[in-house]
């Protein structure tokens, strides 16, 4: 084992874990925010009004919502260069050693998982729209789909590995570096990956207790993930396939992503989402540990190694 046990070795004051992820996220929501900002100035002055209830929702300023797509995800980008940048003189560490604590990204790994999300999420969504179909809206726009097929493969990426390398990267490391309990590693990032979301427009439309579950838990599986993998690849192709989809094949009106996506659905319930996200996670991960012949012992053994400073 070497991506929790690689945080034992180097300069990892507590600070550091506090002020790089804040220093990663204010990267990304200045320098990288630029063009939205820009977006937006240019949009209100041609009379267009920002929706108060998603923020998301570009389309009252005259964007479509390729274009919104585009502008919410770059951010990402700029905040993943930032990142990369300040964690080796803060660390001595590369990014390859905080996705797995060696010199080498699995990318099978990356792959597969993505491939198995992506097939669990296609069924399910088939199968309720063969049970519902009154539930969904046909949203069929060839000049908006391809365009979306191709920005959502190219940006989503950034996006979510920019997210699993902070949460089930970096500050899972740190967790481990100070409390030496895989347990707080799965659970401590998993929480606050929930509550990075709160402020999701999905929150204010079906309230926080329906919905942060939902995040909470699919923050907690990308972490059990990681733990049981010895690294995050596979979470980070689950996250990464996971809002792919969702973007290029169904939203809704207080979706986050608001896309052209091939189906509206017009009949969101959460309750039965959350049921279904859990029992789809519950799938993958035995899946995957049949696959990678998980151990899930390890999650009650100690992270050790000796502290070299």
């Amino acid at each position: 084992m070497k991506f929790l046990e690689r945080a034992l070795r180097g300069p990892n004051e507590w600070w550091k874990y506090v002020l790089l992820p804040i220093i990663a996220f204010a990267i990304a929501n200045t320098i990288g925010a630029i063009p939205l900002g820009i977006a937006m100035v240019i949009g209100m002055a041609k009379g267009g009004e920002i929706n108060p209830n998603n923020m998301a929702d570009l389309s009252g300023l005259g964007f479509d919502g390729n274009t919104s797509l585009f502008l919410m995800l770059f951010p990402f980008i700029i905040g993943l260069i930032g990142f990369i940048l300040i964690l080796k003189p803060f660390h001595k560490r590369s990014i390859k050693e905080v996705i797995n604590g060696t010199q080498r990204i699995r990318w099978s790994r990356f792959f597969y998982s993505a491939a198995v999300w992506t097939l669990i999420s296609g069924l399910i969504l088939f199968a309720d729209y063969y049970m519902n179909p009154s539930h969904y809206e046909l949203n069929l726009n060839w000049s908006l789909f391809f365009p979306l097929i191709v920005i959502s493969l190219l940006m989503f990426p950034f996006q979510t590995s920019f997210e699993e390398i902070i949460f089930r990267g970096y500050l899972a490391q740190g967790v481990a570096r100070w409390t030496r309990n895989r347990w707080f590693v799965v659970l401590l990032p998993g929480i606050l990956f929930g509550l990075m979301h709160i402020m999701n427009p999905e929150i204010k439309e079906y309230g926080f207790l329906v919905m942060m579950p939902q995040y909470i838990i699919m923050g907690l599986v990308f972490g059990l993930m990681a733990v049981l993998d010895d690294g995050i690849e596979t979470s980070m192709g689950a996250h990464a396939a996971n809002n792919i989809f969702i973007a290029i094949f169904v939203t809704a009106k207080a979706s986050a992503l608001q896309t052209p996506a091939l189906f509206v659905n017009n009949h969101v319930d959460p309750v039965n989402d959350l049921i279904i996200m859990s029992f789809s996670a519950v799938i993958i991960i035995v899946i995957l540990a049949r696959k990678y012949n998980w151990n899930f012992s390890v999650l009650n053994q100690r992270v050790e190694g000796e502290k070299i400073e």
